[in-house]
């Protein structure tokens, strides 16, 4: 799985949908205050779905999981 930096790759109309539609899963996921193994297993499938990881994906899904995660605002339903 290759993984893309912003500067080697320009957002593409298709690229912006795909962080939209991760946005909304990763919201829809932890919009109660805990995150699932199950949930964690969708965000992580969406992420892979077009076999690469653009930096992108990986920036919002810190901002919008792990930044939580570590100050407290989210809990994690399962061991790492």
């Amino acid at each position: 799985m290759d993984i893309y930096r912003p500067e080697s790759a320009p957002s593409t109309p298709e690229m912006m949908a795909e962080l939209k539609r991760l946005q909304t899963l990763i919201e829809s996921a932890i919009a109660d205050g805990s995150l699932s193994a199950d949930e964690m297993a969708r965000i992580k499938q969406q992420i892979a779905a077009d076999g690469q990881v653009t930096f992108q994906e990986l920036e919002l899904y810190r901002q919008l999981v792990l930044d939580k995660i570590t100050q407290g605002d989210l809990a994690r339903d399962f061991d790492p």
